[in-house]
Order: structure tokens, then C-alpha cells, then sequence
């Protein structure tokens, strides 16, 4: 009977707890990696004088249709979108605030990959121009743009868990999270 008056943590709970720095450790390294191809793709265009088009990062050149893909590139601005939301409760105080400044600036370049790719599966252009444009990509190139919002996305999310590495007792009592390094020394201290 003491089973069914404890409620189950659902997965959300335990992402945001006990496995929460793996999880943020795995999302790093793929927020990491993206960011990487668009520094890959700027050098190519600006340190190697490659034309824009054949500029494809470091996956684009053996791969280029990935390059090109719309679904592609929406499908990863969701998938940040959503583990950028789902690791949010693992964060409280200043970390949740520089964890909340990725997720909106993220938001807004989720709005950005979504008019690119309904442009892109149904023929209507912004500005009338030739090729599928996002918003502020009518002002700035595209290569230049998505490096940057890669970049002020990335930025304050690697500060976010730098901060949360240092949660106070307060702060990791309000989350559960173990990833502070005092966190996991008192649970291994309960063990022994």
C-alpha cells in the first residue's frame, strides 16, 4: 500500500534529477557539435574563400543534402527547443535565468527554421525573393546569421550550467539535481 501513496517520479522528474548532468552532458556535446559545423562552414567561407554553396560544414561535404534540408535543420531547432525546455526544472536561481534567456532566444530561432521550412514545402517567399529567407535573414546573410544565433544560444546556455555547477544547498534542495560537485559528494557520503 506504501507504493501507491508515493507517487512515481516521471521521466521529466528524473532528467531533472538524478540524471540530469548526463543529460545536460549529452545535450552539450550535441549543441556543441552543431555550433561547430556553423564555425566549420564560416571558416571554410571566410578563411578558405569557398563559395557559400559548396561552404557545407563539416557533415555537408560527404552529406549535402543535409545542408540543403529544411526538415533537417527545423527538426534540430525543435529538438533544442524541447531539451531546452525539459531540462529547465533542473535549474533555479541565476542558472534557471541564463537557462531561460537560451530557451527564448531559442524560441525565436525555432520561429525562424519554421518560416524557412513552410516557405520551403509550399512555394511562397518573404520578400518575394527566389529562395526560402527567415525574417532577419532579409538584413543578414543566412551562413552569418544562423552562426550567430547558434552562438547567443550556446553562450548564455554554457554559463546557465557553469552557474549550476556551483547551485547552492538551497538551490539544489529546490531542483533535486545532483550535479554540483558538493551534491554528489553528500550522496556519497549518505551511501557509505
Amino acid at each position: 500500500m506504501a507504493a501507491l501513496d508515493s507517487p512515481r517520479p516521471g521521466p521529466l522528474a528524473s532528467l531533472n534529477g538524478k540524471y540530469h548532468r548526463a543529460a545536460l552532458t549529452i545535450f552539450a556535446l550535441v549543441v556543441l557539435a552543431h555550433w561547430a559545423e556553423h564555425l566549420v562552414q564560416a571558416f571554410q567561407i571566410y578563411a578558405l574563400g569557398w563559395k557559400t554553396s559548396d561552404a557545407r560544414g563539416v557533415l555537408g561535404i560527404p552529406f549535402p543534402k543535409l545542408i540543403s534540408s529544411e526538415w533537417l535543420h527545423y527538426g534540430y531547432a525543435i529538438v533544442m527547443l524541447v531539451f531546452l525546455f525539459a531540462l529547465r526544472k533542473g535549474f533555479a536561481g541565476r542558472s534557471r535565468q541564463w537557462w531561460n534567456l537560451a530557451l527564448g532566444l531559442q524560441f525565436w530561432h525555432h520561429i525562424e527554421h519554421l518560416l524557412l521550412l513552410i516557405q520551403a514545402q509550399t512555394g511562397w517567399r518573404l520578400g518575394g525573393g527566389t529562395a526560402p529567407s527567415s525574417i532577419i535573414q532579409l538584413f543578414i546573410p543566412r551562413v552569418e546569421l544562423h552562426l550567430f544565433y547558434n552562438t547567443i544560444v550556446t553562450i548564455p546556455m554554457i554559463i546557465a550550467m557553469l552557474v549550476h555547477r556551483k547551485a547552492s544547498a538551497i538551490e539544489r534542495e529546490l531542483t533535486g539535481c545532483t550535479c554540483a560537485p558538493e551534491s554528489r559528494r553528500e550522496l556519497a557520503a549518505a551511501a557509505s
